[in-house]
C-alpha cells in the first residue's frame, strides 16, 4: 500500500496547550497552520492541571510585564472569541513571616512601577485574610488587580479561533520523526506525516526533547512538578470573596474555589517529562504548611493531582529562533505563568515568526525581547 504524501502548512505547532494553541490562533490569520498535538485531546497536561490566577505581581519582570500586556485581551476578547468572561475579581496576596519581610519589601518594589498593591500588617492583615493563624504572618502586599481566569474559555476560544482561520488540529500526533530536508521541516507522527518550511516547539515540558530531535539542541529546559488538592471549606468563615494567598517565597498557596479551598505546597520537583502524579509525600507537606499558616484542620483531602511547570535557568520563557537549524522557533519555559502572560506571548511569538516587532502595549511596560531569546541562555552559560 503507496504512503501517503505528507499534509502540507506553512507552520507546524507542536503542542496544544495553552502556548501552542494561542501562537497557531495567531498566526492563522496570516498562514496555513497545522497544530499537532501528542495525547487525544488538547491541553491535557499542564494547561488542564492550572490554579488559574492572574496576578500582575507574579513571577519575574519579564512574566510581570507579558502579564500586564495581557490584560486587554482578557477584559474584552475579540468578538466570538468565547461567550463567557475570561476573568472574575480574585485579589492576590503575598504574605511574609517576620524573618521574610526583606523579600516582600523587595518585591513590593519591583511591582510598584507595573501595578497598584497595598501593604498590610497586623489588624489590617487579618481583616484581609481571616483565616490566618493569629502571629504567622506580620505583613502582606495586596494587589486587587488579580482574577480568577476561565482556563478552559480562553483555551477553547483560541482552538475556535485558530479553525475559524482556516488551521486545522490534529491530536493523538506524538512527534516520531522530525528532520530539515534542505527546504521544509518533515515531521512523522502517528497521526500521519506533515511538511512546512516553520516550526514551532510549543511542546511544554517535551520542549527539550523535541529541541533535541530537530537538532535545534536543548535550552536547559527542566520540567518541575507540582501538586494542588482541594479540601473542605472552613466551618464558619466565608471565604468566597477572599484572596489567593501566595507565600513570598513561594511554600505554599490557599484559593477559595468553588466552595472548596484549592491548597498547594507549590513543590517544584524536577522530572522527565511525562503525565504528572501527585505524590503522597507533597500532599503531606502541603497539607501541614497550610494548617501552620491558616486556621484550617484538614481532615481529609477530597481530591488531588499534579502538573509540570517548566522552566529554564532564568525563569523567564524562551520565545525565538534558533541559530542552530532553519525555521525552528522556540515558545518554552512558560513555567507556571503560561496562563496568564499567554495572549501578550502569544503575539509576540507570532510577530517574530513574521519579522514585525513587539506590539507598543507590550513595549510600554518596560519588556525587552531580548530577555526571551533563546540567545541569552546561551550568552549566561
Amino acid at each position: 500500500m503507496q504512503t501517503p504524501p505528507p499534509e502540507t502548512a506553512d507552520i507546524l505547532v507542536i503542542g496544544g496547550g495553552i502556548a501552542g494553541a494561542s501562537v497557531a490562533a495567531e498566526l492563522a490569520a496570516s498562514a496555513r497552520v497545522i497544530l499537532l498535538e501528542r495525547e487525544s485531546q488538547t491541553g491535557y497536561h499542564t494547561t488542564g492541571r492550572s490554579a488559574a490566577v492572574f496576578a500582575p505581581c507574579y513571577g519575574p519582570t519579564p512574566i510581570r510585564q507579558l502579564t500586564v500586556a495581557s490584560e486587554p485581551f482578557f477584559r474584552e476578547p475579540p468578538e466570538g472569541f468565547t461567550s463567557n468572561p475570561l476573568f472574575s475579581p480574585r485579589p492576590v496576596l503575598m504574605i511574609a513571616r517576620d524573618d521574610q519581610r526583606a523579600a516582600l519589601d523587595r518585591l513590593t518594589e519591583d511591582v510598584a512601577s507595573q501595578t497598584e498593591v497595598e501593604r498590610f500588617d497586623g489588624e489590617a492583615l487579618a481583616a484581609c485574610q481571616p483565616l490566618l493563624r493569629p502571629g504567622y504572618a506580620s505583613a502582606g502586599m495586596m494587589d486587587r488587580q488579580g482574577q480568577d481566569i476561565d482556563v478552559h474559555a480562553l483555551h477553547s476560544g483560541y482552538l475556535r479561533m485558530l479553525r475559524a482561520r482556516g488551521g486545522r488540529v490534529v491530536t493523538n500526533a506524538e512527534v516520531a520523526g522530525l528532520a530539515h530536508d534542505g527546504t521544509d521541516w518533515r515531521v512523522e507522527t502517528r497521526g500521519g506525516d506533515f511538511r512546512a518550511p516553520l516550526v514551532i516547539n510549543a511542546s511544554g515540558a517535551w520542549a527539550d526533547v523535541i529541541g533535541a530531535m530537530a537538532g535545534a539542541g536543548e535550552i536547559g529546559l527542566v520540567p518541575k512538578r507540582r501538586t494542588a488538592m482541594t479540601i473542605a471549606d472552613h466551618p464558619t468563615v466565608r471565604t468566597a470573596g477572599l484572596p489567593i494567598t501566595i507565600d513570598v517565597d513561594e511554600e505554599f498557596y490557599l484559593k477559595p474555589d468553588a466552595g472548596r479551598l484549592l491548597i498547594s505546597p507549590a513543590d517544584a520537583t524536577p522530572s522527565e517529562p511525562c503525565d504528572a502524579q501527585p505524590d503522597e509525600m507533597d500532599i503531606a507537606i502541603g497539607a501541614d504548611r497550610i494548617m501552620t499558616a491558616f486556621d484550617l484542620t484538614i481532615r481529609r483531602i477530597e481530591s488531588s493531582w499534579a502538573g509540570l511547570r517548566s522552566f529554564v535557568a532564568d525563569k523567564a520563557p524562551v520565545a525565538g529562533f534558533s541559530d542552530r537549524v532553519p525555521g525552528f522557533f522556540w515558545l518554552a519555559g512558560q513555567g507556571g505563568y503560561g496562563i496568564q502572560s499567554a495572549p501578550a506571548l502569544a503575539a509576540f511569538a507570532a510577530n517574530s515568526v513574521l519579522g514585525l516587532p513587539p506590539s507598543e502595549r507590550l513595549l510600554a511596560t518596560g519588556f525587552d525581547p531580548a530577555s526571551l531569546s533563546p540567545e541569552r541562555l546561551r550568552s549566561a552559560a
